[in-house]
């Protein structure tokens, strides 16, 4: 545990002096939800409608900033060896580093949205239902992308390839994610019915992707 905690707090670390990809995610996510509506014109009513889409659709492509440097700046520096050949399983070693990556990208997309809302018209329950299914719903998309980046963490400027690897997979997320948030203003499903097959989707990615990720990294030893 103590050796989890430590890598955990090292990628903090390390992602605060690099400036790490959470200013950067924060800043996309701001720059689609402003140039959206510049696109769509004044209507706010119809902003309102597909405000939710809007902030899930940002937050998809925002938790891709960065990540194709989760395994592969380790592999660059000799670190990843070292961490494969430790007593900490790599399967726990994926787990600490995709923990790491969400406190930096995905937790402060949860957290901003309820601002960003307002650019988007919504009213305070569905900026807060959207700051809610981005908390439950953006470690799948973490977990998601992990896969992606042990895939391509042997690849130079493997950007592309994992962008065009994961976000297929980064689609039952979206939809259940946007669906939940409509929910709770008012549609036709409760909203704890697509909130808790959110849950489970994060749930599964974070078995499924982290052994995945770690079978990914032994393969490309």
């Amino acid at each position: 545990m103590n050796a989890f905690l430590a890598l955990v707090r090292r990628d903090l670390k390390l992602s605060a002096r690099v400036g790490g990809s959470g200013w950067l995610g924060l800043v996309f996510f701001l720059m689609i939800v402003t140039l959206v509506p510049f696109g769509l014109g004044p209507d706010l009513n119809l902003l309102s409608r597909i405000g939710p889409a809007i902030l899930w659709i940002g937050a998809v492509l925002a938790t891709l900033i960065g990540l194709d440097r989760l395994f592969q700046a380790d592999e660059e520096d000799g670190s990843l060896d070292l961490m494969t050949a430790s007593p900490l399983p790599l399967e726990l070693v994926v787990l600490a580093k995709v923990i790491a990556h969400w406190l930096t990208t995905g937790l402060p997309l949860a957290i901003a949205a309820p601002l960003f809302g307002l650019l988007v018209a919504l009213d305070g329950i569905g900026m807060a239902a959207v700051s809610v299914t981005l908390l439950v719903g953006t470690p799948a998309l973490t977990f998601i992308g992990a896969v992606g980046a042990a895939l391509t963490a042997t690849i130079r400027r493997g950007g592309l390839i994992l962008a065009i690897l994961v976000l297929p997979l980064m689609i039952p997320t979206l939809i259940f994610g946007v669906s939940a948030a409509n929910a709770a203003r008012g549609g036709d499903i409760p909203f704890g019915t697509p909130l808790m097959i959110l849950g489970a989707i994060t749930l599964v990615t974070a078995v499924v992707g982290t052994v995945g990720a770690a079978l990914a990294l032994r393969q490309g030893e």
